[in-house]
């Protein structure tokens, strides 16, 4: 396609073309601290292309293709080019990644061990990341956290943080608006605002860890921490793996493993500041 950009997060490689300029340039200046290859192969394409000629110049109305892709996915506003961007790159890693098992997950680590934090939307797991990202942790990923078959490590995915309504005053009052893209009002999830990770991040994003503590976040109700069983956890993390059941039989000695060897613990909390003291009380303890 006319303007494309190719870039490179932690170990996948994407081709992203469109039709329209606008969204490969807030690609561009959002990642500009992340490699940006022209000359690499890819592992993925992703397109961002009309719905139909017309659709180009009027109202224009963009279709999510590439590599992989959803037959009956939704057109999105051009207006939302960002986003369409970022969830075609989500979706390729999503139907197409087999190097490590993809847990739907945010990831940080501290002092050489990662914590992961599992949860349905809205549970506060990409807020609390990216939180934690400033508050003397290394930020690995908001979307994806990538399970090693082979060592069991976690390896970055430090893709942009999105950002959904509420959390995203919270975040942009602790990172300043030089870190954060612009707002997308509106989007069939709200308003959506996307903060770029910390230069350490980016730098480190070759560099993965063990898991050390395994979380299930919930925000919105009073502060409670409770243990998981371990049936609970491989079940629950079989349900956020896209990938796990192409894996096969790797895919479950790995999670085996995981499961056996990472504590866990559901903890609910009403605010940020209280997750974020229920996990350095946590990490504390599990030194």
């Amino acid at each position: 396609m006319k303007h494309h950009l190719t870039l490179r997060i932690g170990p996948a490689t994407f081709r992203i073309g469109s039709a329209w300029p606008a969204p490969i340039a807030q690609l561009a200046s959002l990642y500009a601290a992340y490699p940006q290859p022209a000359d690499a192969i890819a592992d993925f394409t992703v397109r961002l292309q009309p719905t139909s000629l017309v659709r180009r110049f009027i109202r224009p109305s963009i279709f999510i293709t590439g590599d992989h892709g959803l037959a009956d996915a939704a057109p999105m506003s051009l207006s939302h080019g960002l986003l369409a961007a970022e969830m075609g790159m989500n979706l390729q890693m999503a139907l197409g990644w087999r190097r490590h098992m993809l847990l739907h997950a945010s990831s940080v680590e501290k002092d050489g061990r990662v914590l992961v934090m599992t949860g349905e939307s809205g549970s506060g797991k990409s807020t609390l990341a990216a939180l934690l990202g400033e508050r003397g942790w290394r930020f690995m990923g908001d979307e994806f956290a990538l399970l090693d078959l082979d060592s069991g490590a976690i390896l970055p995915f430090p893709r942009l943080v999105s950002l959904k309504n509420r959390a995203i005053d919270v975040v942009a009052g602790e990172v300043g608006e030089g870190r954060m893209g612009p707002l997308l009002a509106a989007t069939a999830k709200g308003d959506i605002r996307h903060m770029v990770p910390r230069h350490d991040a980016v730098a480190r994003m070759g560099q993965g860890a063990m898991p050390a503590l395994l979380l299930f976040p919930r925000f919105g109700h009073a502060a409670d921490m409770r243990a998981v069983g371990q049936a609970e956890i491989f079940m629950r993390l079989t349900q956020a793996s896209t990938n796990y059941v192409a894996l096969g039989e790797p895919a479950f000695t790995a999670l085996t493993r995981f499961v056996r060897d990472v504590p866990a613990r559901a903890i609910d909390f009403p605010t940020g500041e209280d997750a974020i003291a229920m996990v350095e009380r946590l990490w504390e303890e599990m030194a």
